[in-house]
């Protein structure tokens, strides 16, 4: 493992006073994808966005902290961060990280509770988490449970306006790359094509290959359960938002009218909303993402709420930070390794092993470093 190194040298402070924040910065990027992707309810992707914080504490450690969209809202997260979490963060103790997480909660909760808020306490509850691994030396897997330095996987692509011919080629890429897991999006207009293309992935992928299909939330409760029963010879391991989130008994009742197992949590984001689904649901999956979900903090305490519920955790997006925190958990299912490949802008490679696993960075700290020689030029704002 490496060890850490400081942003700047240690000044004449004192030890407690050494790990309070100095200074808080965000940076705002948009990052065009290499082709459009689409998906059922969010339709053309052509860039995702980008915030990153930045906090640095008064003896030299620099946290980085940051959180994504996909194309819209990142200048609302940046200006949360700027203009309403900055001048509060200055000044406290960077090691009282869930103090820290529950005074933003509520600093905005009367106007802001999940949404806009959530993805902006990710980004700096991120860059408090990479400072306490930096000042432990530890990789972040270690930190938050050290379970294991590795977690099974999928592709999770975002296809749905691929032919499929197309659908069938980048899956052949998924496979050819070492995936042992792929997914697909659905959600078209009639759903037998949608069933038709799911019947060519599986005779494409084999037997082996775990199998995973995802509506973004696009179809109606019966809608949902109808292309459910009709894709069930297929063995599809998840139905991955068949409806809308909010609809906990909607969801209730496909899981109980079809035999593939119901996955969600992108789209929840507060542990409160994660609690609901869960007691009334009747889920297969939670699926926490830390961009948007409180960070790292928030993250475990929905990995917390999915083990003592006997619920495998997965994850939807980021996954180079979420290969650390699926590692770390016992309870670990499957992790996304997602289409917006914000991994390869970072400064620590992403990597499979021989059996289809993602390896965590043995570095200290989250492992997520952004290389601006790589992401400089999409630079929109900065603070």
């Amino acid at each position: 493992m490496k060890s850490v190194t400081k942003t700047a040298p240690v000044s004449a402070i004192s030890e407690a006073q050494g790990s309070l924040i100095k200074s808080v910065k965000a940076e705002y990027y948009q990052i065009p994808l290499a082709e459009v992707l689409s998906d059922a309810k969010h339709g053309d992707h052509t860039h995702f966005e980008l915030v990153v914080c930045r906090v640095l504490t008064h003896d030299g450690f620099e946290g980085v902290g940051y959180t994504y969209t996909g194309g819209t809202g990142g200048r609302a997260i940046y200006s949360l961060i700027d203009d309403e979490f900055k001048t509060f963060l200055i000044g406290q103790d960077s090691a009282r990280v869930e103090y820290i997480w529950e005074s933003m909660l509520y600093k905005l909760h009367y106007i802001g509770r999940g949404g806009l808020l959530s993805f902006a306490m990710s980004a700096i509850d991120i860059a408090l988490w990479d400072i306490r691994c930096k000042r432990l030396n530890q990789p972040l897997w270690k930190v938050a449970g050290g379970q294991n330095n590795r977690t099974r996987c999928y592709a999770g692509g975002i296809d749905l306006n691929f032919s499929e011919e197309k659908l069938l080629n980048n899956i052949q890429g998924y496979l050819d790359a070492g995936f042992k897991g792929v997914k697909i999006k659905v959600g078209k207009t009639d759903y037998r094509e949608d069933v038709a293309r799911v019947a060519a992935v599986r005779k494409l992928i084999g037997d082996d290959t775990t199998f995973m299909v995802d509506a973004n939330y696009s179809l109606t409760v019966e809608t949902a359960i109808r292309f459910s029963r009709a894709i069930d010879q297929y063995d599809i391991k998840w139905f991955e938002e068949p409806t809308i989130p909010d609809d906990y008994l909607g969801y209730a009742r496909i899981a109980e009218a079809t035999n593939i197992p119901i996955a969600m949590g992108e789209n929840l984001h507060t542990v409160y909303e994660f609690n609901y689904a869960v007691q009334q649901a009747k889920l297969g999956f939670l699926q926490p993402d830390a961009s948007n979900i409180g960070g790292i903090t928030g993250w475990l305490k929905v990995a917390n709420l999915a083990y003592v519920n006997n619920l495998p955790l997965c994850t939807h997006g980021m996954h180079e930070l979420h290969v650390s925190l699926m590692s770390s958990q016992a309870n670990a299912g499957y992790m996304e390794v997602h289409s917006f490949p914000i991994h390869q802008y970072i400064t620590e490679k992403f990597s499979l092993d021989a059996e289809g696993c993602a390896l965590a960075p043995n570095v200290a700290g989250t492992g997520v470093d952004f290389d601006q020689a790589l992401i400089g030029k999409y630079l929109i704002k900065q603070s």
